[in-house]
């Protein structure tokens, strides 16, 4: 089945000004939380790792969404067990690496120590649930993998960051497996990498460009995943290169109106893809603030009134809202980093 992903992809090549924009569930964060990541219900208590799962059923069942992301061990489940992908247009996508920086675990330090690249899942593991996989099982399961990096500006643990991206790369290249590069700022204390705060965005910038020099279209992330810093950061790169698809991720849950807001002027600016976690996962009700991100990412409400709607969809369901309605129109600032958002 043609998967809205490909189709966006493909008009966006053409104009890439066009209105289409591409949105992911990014429910991989068993991969960097542990037990936290899936959330809580409605109760208070914690989802079990089951009824994660069964929210990205109903997500991906609701076809509102481009991209479904998971762990390795999630997307063997349902990508190659259930197969539910097969008849959806949902693009089924793994994380492909996992590096120190998003192990976020109970009294754990890692992310304020300079990011480590390392993988758990091979790209055997998540084509196939195998190592090594043949040829015939090598498509079973995702082909869309989300490789993170994290430059600090230290030479030598930057440098091992490009080593680990080229040699996955060259892997992905040669067994047919797509990626999206993920870019995220400084994870550590700005005395250790001595960039002023207003430059971060700006650095990450040019180290995108300058790594994506090197590197021919047979090997290019079919799209970028970075923090938004504001207008004119996202303007730079977006006017850099028109064949770049650049997206934001979603960070902390925040105020609905955080979430609706940064879809509107994210795609103001020239991103034309969002990566929402965390912001959907602690949603009262997944479904229906899914259907308002995606109208507020069609151009069909603005983000206020998308916040005014999705409160009167709660009051339907009989379900209470986390804030109530002029807290939830207020807007927070978001963060930069995986830990922190």
């Amino acid at each position: 089945m043609k998967k809205t992903l490909d189709i966006k992809l493909e008009a966006l090549k053409k104009n890439p000004t066009g209105p289409e924009f591409i949105l992911a569930d990014a429910k991989d964060a068993d991969m960097a939380f542990g037990i936290a990541a899936t959330g809580r219900k409605l109760n208070g208590k914690p989802r079990s790792v089951e009824e994660y799962r069964e929210e990205m059923r109903q997500v991906v069942s609701q076809e509102m969404v481009d991209i479904m992301l998971m762990s390795a061990s999630t997307s063997e489940v349902l990508a190659i067990q259930e197969r539910i992908f097969d008849s959806s247009g949902v693009t089924p996508a793994a994380r492909a690496n996992d590096a120190t920086d998003i192990h976020i675990v109970r009294s754990g330090r890692y992310p304020q120590s300079p990011s480590q690249p390392f993988a758990t899942a091979t790209i055997d593991h998540l084509q196939s649930a195998k190592y090594p996989a043949n040829q015939n099982e090598l498509r079973s399961g995702v082909n869309l993998g989300l490789y993170s990096v994290t430059f600090n500006n230290d030479p030598d643990r930057d440098l091992r960051v490009m080593e680990a991206y080229k040699a996955f790369r060259l892997e992905a290249e040669a067994k047919g497996f797509d990626h999206f590069l993920e870019v995220f700022h400084p994870n550590v204390p700005a005395k250790d990498h001595g960039i002023p705060p207003e430059e971060i965005p700006f650095f990450v910038n040019d180290h995108i460009v300058r790594l994506l020099a090197g590197i021919p279209s047979a090997s290019r992330p079919r799209f970028l995943k970075i923090p938004y810093a504001g207008p004119r950061a996202l303007e730079e790169l977006c006017g850099y290169d028109s064949s770049l698809v650049v997206g934001v991720l979603g960070g902390s849950a925040g105020t609905t109106h955080d979430a609706f807001a940064l879809i509107y002027e994210a795609k103001r600016y020239g991103a034309r893809v969002a990566l929402f976690g965390r912001k959907i996962n602690a949603a009262e009700h997944q479904l229906s603030f899914v259907e308002y991100l995606r109208l507020v990412a069609d151009d069909q409400l603005l983000p206020n009134e998308a916040v005014r709607g999705y409160h009167a969809a709660l009051q339907k369901l009989g379900i209470a809202a986390h804030r109530g309605l002029q807290a939830d129109l207020e807007l927070t600032t978001g963060v930069a980093t995986y830990a922190s958002g």
